[in-house]
């Protein structure tokens, strides 16, 4: 009897174990955004490209792993582009879409006010 006891005891623990474990978070707007605050000025004409901003854009490619994620981001950027329209020029724009590219970052589409995020794999 001491042993089916230990047993269960022994499976209570792991199966408590395994709820413990932190689940990977997705990729929020938050996050969009913290990561591509370092390319602002980049972006807005005001500075070089910065290798903090690029070492954001390789990371947020990095937490991109899953379809949800990337589409995700995509979302955000668009919400993003839709509360500063106003300001983004064509100059604006090309440097946002160019911006995965000069950092050495390859996504399989272009970034643009357009795109459709559900189509994003």
């Amino acid at each position: 009897m001491a042993t089916s006891s230990s047993m269960w005891v022994l499976l209570i623990v792991a199966m408590a174990a395994l709820v413990a474990i932190p689940k990977a978070e997705a990729v929020t707007c938050d996050d969009v955004r913290s990561t591509l605050t370092p390319c602002l000025t980049y972006i807005l004409g005001q500075s070089p490209l910065m290798s903090n901003c690029c070492g954001g854009i390789q990371g947020l490619y990095r937490q991109a792993a899953a379809t949800v994620d990337r589409r995700a981001i995509c979302s955000c950027l668009k919400g993003y582009y839709s509360q500063y329209a106003q300001y983004v020029t064509p100059l604006i724009m090309n440097r946002i879409s160019g911006l995965p590219g000069s950092c050495g970052v390859r996504i399989p589409y272009n970034i643009s006010p357009s795109i459709d995020c559900s189509r994003v794999v």
